[in-house]
């Protein structure tokens, strides 16, 4: 096991987060991932009320180790996502998609621990301010939503940590430990993989989705309704449908008729590959095999070990 300020502030052995991403991210995911030494996610931005707290007692039933929720802010039913929250005294809670200022406080009062994602030093900051104790540092590689600047993982990480004083967990674009090694040497002290868990056996996501991402080459993926709000894409029909519509000029009106409701469930969920919604990152492309939530965390850190033990000894042999 491992220990710096993130193993410490969660009470895990790895400093690894599977990200709490819609539809992907239920119960039986973060229950594995946190039996396996990292921090599990459930994705509370596709549950009803009633479903969450379905998912975080049988995510406690499975796991005696520590799990969170993943909450994005502009959820429409919030307060009553935050009152499943501590009423069923989740440990950890990531925010995103919103000012930390809003619940933070309320979080943290019932002994919470509260981190949340941000695309800039300046908002980084503002978590700060806000009594975050740690902040996902998220580059423009990452899919699903994402951050108008476009700002990439390897110019982001290090404007944040040297921005704030509290842990960053570095995230978009890393699916292995030579990445996380990379985030490290850049001032992470965690790292939050997002596409990598999609393809996995425990994973909520639909067989036919999962296959598609494994199967996806450099290239395949784009950020896209940047008038809206910005989301990276699989290539598909629908993709292509708001590419036509943005060339032409649309409105966000139009383009939010054509995005209209339950798409990315049809898409990531239900399995329709070509008129659905599908969010993946970047590094998608280097993924080709569907593992175990538990052997992508080994992995994950074996690589890293390595990868740190290489780099040393090739310093040492130079010296």
């Amino acid at each position: 096991m491992y220990s710096n300020r993130i193993t410490k502030l969660f009470g895990i052995g790895y400093p690894i987060i599977q990200a709490g991403m819609v539809w992907t991210s239920g119960w039986r995911l973060a229950s594995a991932v946190s039996n396996a030494g990292g921090l599990g996610l459930i994705g509370a931005g596709s549950m009803y009320p009633e479903v969450l707290k379905e998912h975080i007692r049988k995510c406690k039933s499975a796991c005696p180790k520590p799990f969170g929720v993943n909450l994005p802010l502009l959820y429409p039913d919030i307060e009553a996502h935050i009152k499943t929250i501590i009423e069923e005294r989740v440990p950890v809670v990531f925010t995103s998609a919103g000012n930390p200022k809003t619940w933070t406080g309320t979080l943290k009062e019932k002994g919470i621990t509260v981190v949340h994602v941000v695309s800039s030093s300046k908002f980084a900051l503002k978590a700060q301010e806000a009594g975050c104790d740690a902040v996902v540092a998220e580059g423009f590689e990452a899919g699903g939503h994402n951050g108008r600047e476009e700002t990439t993982s390897m110019v982001l990480i290090p404007l944040v940590a040297e921005a704030v004083q509290i842990p960053v967990i570095a995230a978009g674009g890393i699916a292995g430990g030579k990445q996380m090694l990379a985030a490290f040497a850049l001032g992470a002290e965690g790292v939050q993989l997002g596409s990598r868990f999609v393809a996995s056996e425990e994973a909520s996501s639909h067989p036919e989705f999962k296959k598609r991402v494994i199967d996806s080459k450099e290239g395949d993926t784009e950020l896209s309704l940047k008038q809206l709000t910005p989301v990276r894409l699989l290539k598909n029909g629908f993709y292509r449908q708001v590419k036509e519509l943005e060339l032409r000029g649309a409105t966000p009106a139009e383009l939010q008729k054509l995005l209209g409701k339950g798409r990315a469930k049809k898409g990531m969920f239900e399995g329709e590959l070509e008129n659905g919604e599908l969010e993946i990152g970047q590094v998608a492309a280097s993924l080709n095999t569907i593992l175990p939530a538990a052997v992508i965390v080994k992995n994950v850190w074996a690589e890293f070990e390595a990868g740190l033990n290489k780099l040393i000894n090739g310093i040492h042999l130079k010296e």
